[in-house]
């Protein structure tokens, strides 16, 4: 019994664009030649992270410097360098004062005749005692003073320092965005040209394979086998049948 195969090609009109595609498929894949394989190269497109900016690391180091501004002499820097100056002529009007007043005490002991007594002796002790303690209090309230405002001028420093330190480490925080923003975007751009022989053929092998079946007319080629050559045997005996066959029809075989 002969046998049919039958063969079903795509038609004509997309027989081209079938070749091409699966040409530059095989450049792609892993079976083509090694010339012309070059494979995917990560590395071009390995992500990256943004250096800190200057600004960052201005901030950072200032911070670290923060430490001098806190510690028991760091008042000292702020102290104003007219405060002795302030000091001593205070305390020289005072003593000028103090003198003034001496005096004055010295002429109403002359005057009530009491000068050089044992109670204006007293008085002018008492009275010196209590001129030496004021004399330090004073200078103690004018040193308090300055080391009051040195201590302010150093807070406030202290103050602007960090607040300073702050706008810039947001300013540096911003311009590292940025850049790593750019990083980003150059590591997808490589990324997709890297991919993009294989994105195209990807496109193209989806428009083909879109293509409805019976959209275009295909071509049905058939054929029939020769049949197996007969054997000795078999011809034989097909003479042999043929031959009775024949006599028999005479009456040759009764």
């Amino acid at each position: 019994m002969a046998e049919t195969t039958t063969i079903t090609k795509p038609a004509p009109i997309l027989e081209g664009s079938l070749t091409a595609f699966l040409k530059s498929l095989d450049k792609l894949g892993a079976g083509a030649v090694p010339s012309t394989f070059t494979g995917i190269d990560t590395t071009v497109y390995d992500p990256k992270v943004a250096a800190q900016s200057q600004l960052q690391t201005d901030a950072a180091t200032a911070a670290a410097q923060l430490g001098t501004l806190v510690g028991p002499d760091a008042y000292q820097q702020f102290m104003s360098p007219y405060q002795q100056q302030v000091i001593d002529t205070t305390l020289t009007e005072f003593d000028r004062q103090q003198s003034i007043a001496d005096t004055a005490r010295r002429d109403q002991a002359i005057q009530a005749g009491a000068y050089g007594g044992g109670r204006e002796g007293v008085l002018a002790a008492e009275a010196a005692r209590g001129a030496a303690t004021n004399r330090a209090n004073l200078q103690a309230q004018l040193l308090a003073q300055g080391f009051q405002q040195a201590q302010a001028a150093a807070a406030q420093d202290l103050a602007a320092r960090q607040g300073l330190g702050g706008y810039q480490s947001q300013l540096g925080q911003a311009q590292q965005a940025v850049e790593q923003a750019q990083l980003d975007a150059a590591q997808i751009a490589a990324r997709e040209a890297e991919f993009q022989p294989f994105t195209q053929i990807g496109l193209i092998g989806q428009q083909l394979a879109q293509i409805q079946p019976g959209a275009f007319p295909t071509q049905t080629v058939g054929y029939a086998p020769p049949a197996a050559p007969a054997s000795p045997m078999s011809q034989f005996l097909g003479g042999a049948a043929g031959i009775a066959g024949i006599g028999g029809k005479l009456g040759l075989f009764g």
